[in-house]
């Protein structure tokens, strides 16, 4: 029995989503997908032109995330900017881990992809809103590092249930951005500090 097309639609993008983050978007061909999938390749080029044009229908979500994220935090500054950003950017990435396997293959290539929009002015302000909009050495590393320790976890397969892992990037990524702290005021020492000069004898 036939399938419906649109679930042999469906089935190709699942298929080509496992195979391009497995093997890599350049060793998967149109006849593999189509092998997984179990459909003829002229069926698949009915619903897809090419593999390009599968690509672009994978990543077209994940762009449109990063874009509403990128939104949401404009109006937003110092620690509900990192707050937002923080949780923002760990739940698209615990919701495309497998198109971040895909983007880690050629960072490069794919993040200069259409169907992923302008992403070096986004992470550019993701950035901004990680450090809290500070521009301070400290702040700036900081959020630096979380923007590569939550992409190279996502791309990562980590024994970890999603939800724990989830959590505990939010809690590891918090932790790195959060303020330091304030100097502790400084302690007389009595060895080193001289002792006040007395006040002189009234006349």
């Amino acid at each position: 029995m036939a399938r419906p097309a649109s679930a042999l639609r469906g089935h190709i993008q699942e298929s080509a989503l496992q195979l391009f983050a497995t093997r890599g978007y350049e060793g998967t061909s149109l006849h593999d997908i189509a092998t997984t999938v179990g459909c003829s390749k002229a069926s698949l080029l009915y619903h897809f032109t090419s593999k390009e044009a599968i690509l672009t229908e994978l990543l077209t979500p994940a762009g449109e995330g990063l874009a509403a994220l990128d939104a949401r935090l404009l109006d937003l500054d110092g620690r509900a900017a990192t707050e937002a950003a923080v949780t923002g950017y760990v739940d698209l990435a615990m919701r495309f881990r497998r198109e971040i396997k895909i983007l880690f293959e050629d960072i490069p290539g794919m993040t200069a992809h259409p169907a992923l929009g302008s992403i070096p002015g986004t992470v550019d302000r993701l950035l901004d809103a990680f450090a809290g909009r500070s521009k301070a050495a400290r702040d700036v590393v900081a959020a630096y590092m979380v923007l590569g320790a939550v992409f190279v976890t996502g791309a990562s397969d980590v024994d970890v249930p999603d939800q724990e892992l989830r959590d505990e990037l939010v809690r590891g990524a918090l932790r790195t951005l959060a303020p330091a702290p304030a100097p502790a005021p400084a302690s007389r020492n009595p060895d080193t500090t001289p002792d006040p000069a007395p006040a002189p004898a009234p006349d």
